[in-house]
């Protein structure tokens, strides 16, 4: 069974087997959680995206999917890049927020990752509701079958860490 750990912070300074990146479908860095990533990580992180851009993702990485990469200097094995869907008003995407948590599993499950670190993804620039993308993050770990021991949910402030105790319980 998978623990649930909540954690106040900064993501880039986690110590876990994956450290999962809310990036955009570049793969190349951003803003936000990416561009922290990127930047804590050092230049492998980036060598490793051009490789999958040039290779398999050409036209980028799609919403809700994930893939992974070293973590460079991150104290991590992988990175888990995962693009989350932009919030919308007028069409229901949650079914993609869910599936970036499902696919990062998945891809942590092929890498023998036993502890894996998320943000609240899609909730910065991505304007996710920061209660629903907590209610969808918690859920969706709770019902994806994994053999990672820990999750855990490094949140960077007090309104974030308040929404996912708030469904984690």
């Amino acid at each position: 069974m998978t623990t649930i750990r909540l954690v106040q912070g900064d993501i880039t300074r986690e110590s876990a087997d994956a450290i999962v990146n809310a990036a955009n479908s570049s793969l190349l860095g951003g803003g936000g959680v990416d561009g922290a990533i990127h930047r804590r990580g050092g230049p492998a992180i980036l060598e490793e995206c051009r490789r999958l851009r040039a290779a398999e993702y050409g036209k980028g990485l799609p919403t809700g999917q994930a893939v992974a990469t070293t973590a460079g200097d991150l104290d991590a094995r992988w990175v888990i890049h995962t693009v989350g869907p932009v919030h919308s008003t007028s069409e229901d995407r949650s079914a993609l927020l869910a599936s970036c948590y499902r696919e990062s599993l998945r891809v942590a499950d092929e890498l023998g990752a036993r502890t894996v670190a998320f943000p609240a993804i899609s909730t910065g620039v991505y304007r996710w509701p920061m209660e629903d993308a907590a209610r969808i993050a918690v859920e969706t770990v709770r019902a994806t079958g994994t053999a990672v021991e820990e999750v855990r949910f490094v949140l960077f402030d007090d309104r974030a860490y308040e929404a996912f105790a708030a469904q984690a319980g």
